[in-house]
């Protein structure tokens, strides 16, 4: 009975450790996927503060150099464009980078104008944009860590045993071509 009795205690405890090991990594994996999660949420901040930026960019520039038109559409097409994208959808990256490189055009328009140069209020929100691409940059490379931390996570032994079980799927990173960051000049 003194056997039975030990072999049924080591059983139990197998199956307590192996449920407290199970516990850890599921509650892992939720945090790691909420901080992803959370950093896709920075990148969205940063990208509306981005977007709420450019009709005043472009109405400022439109002052001053009306006859751009073509350019000045192209920006606001691009906006509507990346606005329609959230989080991870797919396309998001792209219409992004389109963007950035439609507003890196409309900045360098200010070299053919020395009064839109001049102006204040183009130098101002110059430099607020110039601002809020670090701050995309940055969110981006917290992202990018976040990912890879998870995507890691997931995919590794034991880990693996449990993450795909349980929903836990591969994440995408918010890619870009070297494109798409607009460098902005402050101070032309």
């Amino acid at each position: 009975m003194a056997s039975i009795t030990a072999a049924a205690l080591a059983g139990s405890t197998v199956v307590l450790l192996v449920g407290v090991w199970l516990v850890r990594v599921y509650n892992k994996l939720v945090r790691m996927r909420n901080q992803v999660d959370a950093s896709w949420s920075q990148i969205d901040v940063q990208l509306k503060r981005r977007h709420d930026l450019i009709p005043n960019l472009v109405e400022t520039v439109k002052g001053y150099a009306s006859h751009e038109r073509d350019t000045l559409a192209a920006v606001l097409a691009a906006r509507g464009e990346a606005i329609t994208h959230t989080g991870g959808d797919p396309g998001r990256a792209d219409a992004e980078n389109a963007l950035g490189q439609a507003l890196g055009r409309l900045v360098a328009l200010a070299e053919a104008y020395p009064q839109l140069r001049a102006s204040e209020n183009f130098t101002a929100m110059q430099s607020e944009l110039a601002t809020t691409e670090d701050k995309i940059a940055y969110a981006r490379q917290f992202l990018t860590y976040a990912v890879q931390q998870y995507n890691t996570a997931i995919q590794s032994f034991p880990t693996n045993l449990v993450a795909g079980p349980l929903g836990f799927h591969r994440r995408e990173l918010f890619t870009s071509d070297d494109s798409d960051r607009c460098v902005v000049a402050v101070g032309l």
